[in-house]
C-alpha cells in the first residue's frame, strides 16, 4: 500500500499541485511569522544588551516616571542626588559611576510639528570626563553642550532632518518652546535610537532644571573595578542609597534579563496575532485539500472498488489514502519552510530599510522547522481524512458499476440537522450576548460566531440549490445554453460547490465584519466631532499636559479668531463617586459647543446651571430642575441646579458647567482643550497664525474638526488595512481551491465535454460555461461571507456601545457590494484557466474516455 500511495501522489502530481500550493503558502505564513518575530525578538534583545555591556549596576528613580518634578516634590519618593552618586563612586568596587536624567524632549520641524511620536524622542544630559567627551556618546561632529541654549542630537535623527553643528532648532519638553543650538551629533548604542527614536542631550544642570531638580538624578550607572562582579558591587551600593520604596538597584545582568523579558511579552504579542492570520489561512487550506482528495477518490472509485475486490481491507485503502496525504503534507510543508523564510528576511528587511528595527541576522530556530513541518502534515492528513473514510466504505461491486455515487437522502438528511442545531445554538448565543452587550457578552458572541460558521459550512450545500437557482433565468436569458449548463453544473455536487464557496465564505466573513464594525466606529466619532462642536479648532497640548494659561491671551488675540473657550477638565465628588466636569467660558459657549439637548436648555449654562450627558443623569437619578451636590477640588462643597439633559458625548464629557462657577473650587485650573472659531471658518491661515501665536511649539496641537475625523479615520484605515492583508493570504488560497475544483471537474466531465462539443457547442460556449459556473460559486460564497459577517458586526457592535457614545451599526453597502463583485471577477478570472484547458479538449479523445 505503501508503493501505491506512492504511484497515485505521483500519477496525479498534476492534481494536487493546488493542494500543495495552498499548504506550501499556509506553512510559509507560519514559517515567515516565526522567522520574522525570532529575529526581531533576538535583534532587539541583543540591542538591549549592548547598552547593558558597561554598566556593572543601575540604581533607578522608579517614582520619576512620567511626570518627574512631581514625584520629587513627593516627600515619600525620595531623589536620587549629587551626594548619591558621590557616595557610590567611592566605594571599594567602584570604578566609575555618573547620574543620568531623562525625559520627553520634542523637536520641532519648520512648521512647529513635532518629528516622530511622544513616545520615540527622548533627552538625556552629556556627562563630560576629564578629557571633556563622553564616552557614552561619543561625538560624530561638533561638541556636547554646555549651556543651557545648547544641545546634540543622534547622529541619525540629524542625517534624516538635515541639522548640522551650528543649526537652530526648536524644542519643547513641558513648557514654552526653546530656540536650542546643536553644538554636536553623536552615536549611540542606545536600543530606542537604534529602533528609529531620537535622542537629544543637554548639559546635566539644564536636563536637570527641564526634568527634576537641581541636583537630582532619574538613575545612576556604576562601573565595577576589575576584579569586582557585579552582585559584589550591588551589595555594596545598597547600603548607601536612600530609604525609599521608589529606587531599585539592579546588576547590568538583570537589566538585561529584564529587558530580554520585555521584548519577549512585546514581539509574543505581534507572533500570536499573526499566526491566528496564518491559522484563518490554512483553515481555509482544509477545504481545498478535502475537495481535491474527494475529487480524486471519486475519480478513481473503480481502481479502489478492484483493490478491494482482489482482498485490500478497508484500512489499507484508508491509510493508503492518508499516506497520499503524508507525502503531500512532508514535501508541500518543507517548501513552505523555505518559501517562509524568504517571507521572514523580506519582512525584517522591509521594515528596516526606514531605520525603525535594529539591526540583526535572520534568526532560524529548530522550533520553527519542526512546527511548520509538523503544522502542514497535520493539517493535510486531517483534511484529508473524512475522504479516506468514505473511499472505505464504498462496496466494491457498487462501486465498479459506476462513478458516481451520489449521496443518499439519510446522509442529507443528518447532515441538514447536524448543520440547523449548530447555527441555531449559535444565533441564539449570538443573540443573547448581544442584548447583554459591553465584557459580560463577549463569550456568548464569540462562541455563537464560531457555531454559526460552523452550521453555515454544514447547511452550505442545502443553501446552495435555492441561492443559485435564482440567478438560472439571468444566466440562460443572458448566455443561452452555456448559462443553463454553468447553473446546472454547480447545482450537479452540491457538496463540491458549497466546499469551494465555503473557503471564499471564511474571508469575506471576516472582511465584511471588520468593514462593518470599522465604519461604525468612524461614523459614530464624526457624529461626535460635528455634532458636539461647532468650534472650527480645538488647541491641545501633547504629553497629558495642560494647556497653559500663559498662552490664552496669544490665543484670543490671533487675527481671524472670534470666539474662544477653554475646557476646564476637573474631578469632583458626588454621591460618592468621582465625576469628571469640564468648565465652559459660557460667554461663547453658543457658538462653540451644540450639545444634542433631549431635556432642558442648553443657555441654562450660562446661568450656572449644569448640563450632564443623558447616561450620568440616569446613574445619579438626576433629572432637570433638581439639583446636584459636588464637593469640589479644594475641598469646598456646593449645591447646582441641572438645567439640561444631554446625548452621551465622549468630546463633551459627562458634566459641563461654566468655568465662572467651577474655578473658584479649583486648586488650579487644568486647560486640556482651547476651542476656537474663527471669522471665516476654518482656513489654513488661521490654522497657521495660531500655530505661531502659541510659540510654533511642538507639543501643541492644533487641530480642525476634520482634522480629527481624519487623525481617527486614518488609524481604524491603517488597522484595517493591515488585517486585509494579512487575511489576503487566506483569500489567495480559496481562490486557489476555486481553480482546483474547475480544473478537476473539467477533467472527470471530458467525456460529457466532448458530447457537447460533438453536438453543436463551440470552444467559446465551452470556455463560457465553465467561466459561469466559476462566477456563479465565487459568488455565492461572497453573498454567504458578507451576511454572516454583517451580522457578527452587527453583535460586536452592540458590545462595543457602551465604551463608545452613540454608537450604531453602519453598513456601507457600496464597499460591501464590491466585495461581492470583486468576488465575481476574482472567480471569472480563476477559471481561465479550466476554461482554456475545457475548449481545447480533443472531441473524439474526450468521448472515447471511461
Amino acid at each position: 500500500m505503501y508503493r501505491t500511495a506512492l504511484r497515485n501522489v505521483l500519477a496525479h502530481k498534476g492534481r494536487l499541485l493546488m493542494t500543495m500550493l495552498a499548504v506550501l503558502l499556509g506553512t510559509a505564513f507560519v514559517a515567515g511569522t516565526m522567522v520574522f518575530s525570532d529575529s526581531v525578538g533576538q535583534a532587539f534583545k541583543d540591542s538591549q544588551s549592548s547598552s547593558y555591556d558597561n554598566i556593572s549596576v543601575q540604581v533607578h528613580n522608579d517614582a520619576a516616571g512620567t511626570d518627574i518634578k512631581a514625584s520629587a516634590n513627593n516627600s515619600s519618593a525620595l531623589p536620587l542626588t549629587e551626594d548619591t552618586v558621590r557616595k557610590i563612586a567611592e566605594l571599594p568596587g567602584t570604578q566609575s559611576a555618573r547620574g543620568t536624567v531623562t525625559g520627553f524632549a520634542g523637536l520641532s520641524d519648520p512648521q512647529g510639528n513635532l518629528i516622530g511620536q511622544r513616545g520615540d524622542t527622548q533627552g538625556s544630559n552629556w556627562v563630560a570626563g576629564a578629557d571633556g567627551k563622553d564616552s557614552t556618546y561619543p561625538m560624530a561632529a561638533g561638541a556636547g553642550p554646555v549651556n543651557s541654549r545648547q544641545i546634540a542630537v543622534d547622529q541619525r535623527t540629524a542625517a534624516k532632518n538635515g541639522f548640522k553643528v551650528g543649526d537652530t532648532v526648536r524644542l519643547a519638553v513641558n513648557g514654552p518652546v526653546m530656540q536650542m543650538t546643536v553644538t554636536g551629533i553623536f552615536t549611540t548604542v542606545d536600543p530606542q535610537v537604534k529602533a528609529g527614536g531620537s535622542l537629544v542631550l543637554f548639559d546635566t544642570a539644564t536636563a536637570q532644571q527641564l526634568y527634576l531638580k537641581a541636583g537630582q538624578f532619574t538613575s545612576i550607572q556604576a562601573v565595577a573595578r576589575p576584579g569586582t562582579s557585579e552582585a559584589q558591587l550591588l551589595a555594596e551600593v545598597r547600603p548607601v542609597l536612600p530609604h525609599s520604596d521608589s529606587i531599585s538597584a539592579k546588576t547590568g545582568a538583570q537589566l538585561s534579563a529584564d529587558s530580554s523579558a520585555a521584548v519577549q511579552a512585546a514581539t509574543s504579542g505581534m507572533r500570536t496575532a499573526l499566526l491566528a492570520f496564518a491559522g484563518i489561512a490554512l483553515f481555509v487550506g482544509i477545504f481545498l485539500i478535502s475537495n481535491t482528495f474527494t475529487m480524486l477518490i471519486a475519480q478513481r472509485t473503480r481502481e479502489l472498488a478492484l483493490m478491494r475486490a482482489i482482498g485490500a481491507s478497508r484500512r489499507q485503502i484508508t491509510n493508503s489514502v492518508l499516506l497520499e496525504a503524508l507525502f503531500v503534507g512532508v514535501f508541500a510543508s518543507l517548501g513552505g519552510l523555505l518559501a517562509g523564510i524568504g517571507i521572514g528576511a523580506a519582512l525584517k528587511a522591509f521594515l528596516g530599510s526606514g531605520g525603525n528595527l535594529p539591526s540583526g541576522g535572520l534568526v532560524v530556530s529548530p522550533t520553527t522547522v519542526v512546527a511548520t513541518v509538523l503544522t502542514g502534515v497535520v493539517v493535510t492528513v486531517v483534511a484529508a481524512l473524512l475522504p479516506s473514510i468514505r473511499a472505505s466504505r464504498v462496496a466494491p461491486v457498487a462501486a465498479m458499476r459506476s462513478n458516481d455515487q451520489p449521496p443518499t437522502q439519510k446522509s442529507l438528511v443528518v447532515r441538514n440537522s447536524i448543520g440547523a442545531a449548530f447555527f441555531g445554538t449559535g444565533l441564539a448565543a449570538v443573540l443573547y450576548g448581544a442584548h447583554l452587550g459591553g465584557s459580560s457578552g463577549r463569550l456568548p458572541v464569540g462562541a455563537g460566531a464560531g457555531l454559526i460558521l460552523i452550521g453555515a459550512f454544514v447547511l452550505t450545500p442545502l443553501l446552495s440549490r435555492p441561492l443559485i437557482a435564482l440567478v438560472g433565468p439571468v444566466f440562460a436569458r443572458l448566455y443561452g445554453v452555456s448559462g443553463k449548463l454553468a447553473k446546472q453544473n454547480a447545482l450537479r455536487n452540491p457538496r463540491r460547490t458549497a466546499a469551494t464557496a465555503s473557503a471564499l465564505t471564511i474571508g469575506l466573513t471576516l472582511i465584511s465584519a471588520l468593514t462593518v464594525i470599522g465604519a461604525s466606529v468612524t461614523e459614530a466619532v464624526t457624529k461626535q466631532v460635528t455634532s458636539g462642536m461647532k468650534a472650527d479648532y480645538a488647541i491641545s497640548v501633547m504629553l497629558g499636559e495642560p494647556v497653559s494659561p500663559s498662552l490664552l491671551p496669544a490665543i484670543k488675540g490671533t487675527a481671524g479668531v472670534s470666539a474662544t473657550s477653554v475646557i476646564d477638565s476637573q474631578y469632583v465628588t458626588a454621591d460618592g463617586r468621582d465625576l469628571s466636569v469640564s468648565g465652559f467660558d459660557t460667554a461663547d459657549f453658543g457658538r462653540l459647543v451644540a450639545p444634542a439637548m433631549l431635556d432642558g436648555s442648553a443657555d441654562s449654562i450660562r446661568q450656572g446651571a449644569l448640563l450632564v450627558s443623558r447616561s450620568t443623569a440616569a446613574a445619579h437619578h438626576w433629572s432637570v430642575g433638581g439639583s446636584a451636590r459636588f464637593s469640589y477640588p479644594d475641598g469646598s462643597t456646593g449645591t447646582v441646579r441641572i438645567g439640561g439633559i444631554y446625548q452621551n458625548n465622549d468630546l463633551l464629557g459627562p458634566v459641563m458647567m461654566s468655568e465662572a462657577v467651577l474655578a473658584p473650587h479649583t486648586t488650579a485650573p487644568y486647560y486640556s482643550d482651547v476651542l476656537v472659531a474663527g471669522a471665516g471658518g476654518a482656513t489654513s491661515t488661521l490654522e497657521q497664525a495660531l500655530k505661531d501665536s502659541t510659540g510654533r511649539n511642538p507639543l501643541v496641537r492644533v487641530q480642525s474638526q476634520s482634522q480629527m475625523v481624519k487623525e481617527f479615520s486614518s488609524q481604524i484605515s491603517l488597522l484595517l488595512n493591515v488585517m486585509y492583508g494579512l487575511l489576503g493570504m487566506a483569500v489567495l488560497i480559496a481562490v486557489l481551491g476555486v481553480v482546483n475544483t474547475l480544473a478537476m471537474s473539467v477533467f472527470e466531465r471530458r467525456r460529457e465535454i466532448g458530447m457537447l462539443r460533438a453536438i453543436g457547442l463551440d470552444r467559446r460556449g465551452i470556455k463560457r460555461m465553465v467561466r459561469l459556473e466559476s462566477v456563479v460559486i465565487a459568488a455565492f460564497g461572497a453573498v454567504l461571507g458578507v451576511a454572516i459577517g454583517g451580522f457578527l458586526a452587527w453583535a460586536a457592535v452592540q458590545l462595543l456601545k457602551s465604551s463608545l457614545a452613540g454608537l450604531t451599526t453602519t453598513f456601507p453597502v457600496g464597499q460591501l457590494t464590491a466585495y461581492v463583485l470583486a468576488a465575481a471577477l476574482v472567480g471569472l478570472a480563476a477559471a481561465l484557466w479550466p476554461a482554456r484547458r475545457a475548449a481545447r479538449m480533443d472531441i473524439l479523445a474526450s468521448i472515447k474516455t471511461d
